[in-house]
């Protein structure tokens, strides 16, 4: 049996997930090295020491999920358990959280910290396919079958939003969406959900009108200018934007070099992070970003295909909704560093440095290949 389990992985997915992630490491390195000496005062390595860590974790835990049978996870008690604990820990965080970047989203320990944002993707794309997929007989029964779920989800946003973290917040609420479209619930019902919610945005108008000097900051509005004129503002709100055009372009077709970045020396902020793909494409050029972006899109698209296959509506939803966490987050993450919408501080899945991220595609990736052996296994070997 258990050979017959080996036979059923889709190495595939396996393969470009390692690939992606040792590729970051490397690039966490080449990107850091300055920052890490000048901007922080450690050894060069000490970011790629930390992200090798974070891989070593990420790399177990994937391994574990990935024979973990997933649907073992839509257990009642578990749910209730996992959201708990995420609802805890994102109300904990305004009384223990340490702020960066204007926003109070981590818990410190030491020189680690944790982000339960980032693990509450993963809990809502969970709890999300498990309840519509246990509600299938009255999918659309609105106080039933629709409701609920979106109620949690709501809050949930809302405690992240108002960390403030608006960029983890829209990927969180557009994951959930993603999982109602695939939930099996007619389109009727959808568009009714979605005027409910464009009546609710009109009734909360006022109170985002009485409360705009808290809820859009100089730190915010700052963002959405130097995103409308970048160059106008290249000394101040500009700044980013404009240095992580300059080392894009400058990377032309091949690249400078492996470590020949010339952003990375002070000029562009946070170059291991949220603006990894510029460094990546002013050193390796349109070579470097085509294999990222294929090695992403491979995921992604395989990981729809798994969704597609698999029979069982649970298993269905929840690959599903991986993929489009890993998908909504990587064009959020390239839409800031492109200038096609304001920079979120979102970090590109698989390659920024961040433990948390890294552990959340982890789990997410080891959950994924799972339904896909369960899938081939049921097909071809269960009879």
């Amino acid at each position: 049996m258990f050979k017959k389990i080996l036979k059923s992985f889709d190495y595939s997915l396996i393969i470009v997930y390692i690939i992606l992630s040792l590729f970051g490491l490397v690039m966490v390195y080449s990107a850091s090295s300055v920052t890490a000496v000048q901007r922080y005062g450690v050894p060069s390595d000490y970011f790629y020491s930390k992200q090798k860590l974070h891989i070593m974790v990420a790399f177990l835990l994937f391994a574990i999920m990935a024979f973990f049978p997933y649907k073992a996870l839509k257990n009642s008690k578990f749910l209730f358990s996992m959201i708990a604990t995420i609802t805890a820990g994102l109300i904990l965080i305004f009384f223990f959280g340490h702020v960066s970047n204007n926003a109070q989203s981590w818990f410190r320990v030491g020189s680690n910290s944790l982000q339960p944002a980032e693990f509450a993707k993963l809990a809502v794309i969970i709890y999300m396919s498990a309840v519509y997929a246990k509600k299938q007989k009255y999918i659309n029964s609105f106080d039933k079958g629709v409701i609920p779920p979106i109620i949690l989800l709501i809050f949930i946003c809302l405690l992240i939003a108002l960390q403030p973290d608006f960029g983890t917040a829209f990927i969180i609420f557009m994951i959930g969406a993603t999982v109602i479209l695939t939930s099996g619930m007619k389109f009727k019902n959808i568009g009714k959900l979605i005027l409910l919610g464009l009546v609710i945005s009109l009734l909360l108008s006022p109170v985002v009108l009485l409360k705009k000097d808290k809820i859009f900051t100089p730190v915010k509005m700052g963002r959405v200018e130097g995103f409308l004129d970048p160059f106008k503002q290249k000394s101040d709100q500009g700044y980013q934007l404009v240095n992580s055009y300059l080392a894009i372009g400058s990377g032309g077709i091949k690249g400078l070099g492996l470590g020949q970045s010339v952003q990375k020396l002070g000029y562009l902020p946070e170059p291991h992070t949220d603006f990894i793909m510029a460094v990546i494409a002013e050193e390796l050029g349109l070579v470097g970003v085509v294999i990222v972006l294929g090695g992403i899109a491979f995921l992604v698209l395989r990981g729809i295909y798994t969704g597609i296959q698999c029979q069982d509506p649970f298993g269905s939803m929840l690959a599903v909704g991986i993929s489009s966490m890993i998908a909504i987050q990587s064009f959020i993450n390239l839409g800031g560093i492109l200038g096609l919408i304001p920079i979120t501080g979102v970090p590109l899945p698989f390659i920024s440095y961040g433990g948390s991220s890294l552990i959340l595609l982890a789990l997410s990736m080891g959950i994924l290949v799972n339904i896909s052996m369960f899938n081939y296994y049921e097909k071809h070997f269960k009879k």
